[in-house]
């Protein structure tokens, strides 16, 4: 981080770069390796638990004895990267991870990832202290099996999410100790465009990491997955960007910080594709003309400060108590088709 910080200084320095990504595992994200496409993983496969070489063996061993269970192994049960939820005894109904044991076990798993990323972050507020940019996560929009009720794919990943605990704002409430953006993915998905066989519900999962961390007064920004050039995901990305449409007099209730799109190649600058993107553009604006101006976007960057005192643990799992989310407009009030 010092390294690229020196390097781009100029860029820095001169206000092109605002916003650093800091990255913290596979593509950049905020997770463990859970689906590697490398490994022979398929969609919508649940993945695999990272956590069987001898080091976190040992950590696991240790932590089970001193919460008074020297028996407890790591998980045995679930499964392979490609499996169902409901063909393991791990993830399937009234499974494993209901049990004490799994639900320790997860508790440890996916504190693991929190700890990592808050160390991470410290360092990297350290790194750029003073300099007029803020950082940001990305944590991956993992909506396959979100509709099961073990969120098998979820856990895997190490996002201890269920219906009665989420496995989100607590990764927005760590974030708040060091002035940082939590970046989503998955903006352009909608349920109906997924298959029922995954029990997807990307709709479902973006309100509510959004809703978590606006709950936990950070900013939230956000990317499609997957390139599309169509209306219907330039709307739903616009319905995420501001869920309740634009205030006439004055900033939305909510509204994301930013959004990236995801991607500039030959296909977006097709004449067609290229059309529809520009309208897109301006009505992510509102159909406002450009301001250079970057204050008008309430979009003011000051030197980034350190990071605040560490959040106990204890206060951050805290966050794990279900929230309903913000509620959402049916349909963006800034249609690219409308």
């Amino acid at each position: 981080m010092k390294s690229f910080k020196e390097n781009m200084s100029d860029f820095i320095e001169s206000g092109l770069i605002i916003d650093i990504e800091v990255g913290l595992g596979p593509a950049g994200e905020l997770r463990f390796p859970s689906y590697p496409q490398s490994q022979g993983w398929e969609f919508p496969g649940i993945g695999e638990f990272q956590c069987y070489d001898k080091y976190l063996k040992a950590e696991f061993k240790a932590a089970a004895a001193k919460a008074g269970h020297a028996e407890w192994e790591l998980p045995d049960d679930a499964g392979s990267y490609n499996d169902v939820p409901e063909s393991t005894e791990f993830f399937k109904s009234n499974g494993t991870y209901l049990t004490e044991k799994g639900k320790f076990f997860l508790t440890w798993y996916s504190n693991k990832l929190l700890i990592h990323g808050d160390q991470i972050l410290e360092e990297a507020t350290k790194a750029f202290q003073g300099c007029n940019v803020t950082i940001a996560i990305k944590v991956s929009g993992i909506h396959w099996w979100y509709k099961s009720e073990s969120h098998a794919a979820e856990l895997t990943a190490g996002y201890y999410n269920l219906q009665d605990r989420d496995g989100y704002r607590p990764i927005a409430r760590m974030l708040t100790r060091h002035h940082a953006i939590l970046n989503f993915t998955c903006l352009e998905m909608r349920d109906s465009e997924q298959s029922s066989d995954a029990k997807s519900a990307p709709q479902e999962l973006v309100q509510q990491v959004l809703s978590g961390g606006w709950r936990e007064k950070i900013e939230v920004a956000g990317e499609n997955a997957l390139p599309r050039y169509d209306a219907a995901a330039y709307n739903q990305m616009i319905l995420n960007a501001r869920p309740n449409g634009v205030n006439k007099n004055g900033p939305p209730k909510l509204s994301m910080y930013g959004i990236t799109y995801l991607r500039l190649s030959d296909e977006l600058l097709q004449k067609s594709n290229f059309a529809i993107f520009k309208k897109f553009v301006l009505k992510m604006h509102a159909d406002q003309d450009y301001v250079e101006d970057p204050n008008q976007y309430n979009h003011v960057i000051i030197p980034l400060k350190p990071s605040g005192p560490k959040i106990p643990l204890e206060e951050i799992l805290e966050a794990t108590k279900p929230i309903p989310p913000f509620p959402w407009d049916s349909e963006t009030d800034m249609k690219v088709d409308g």
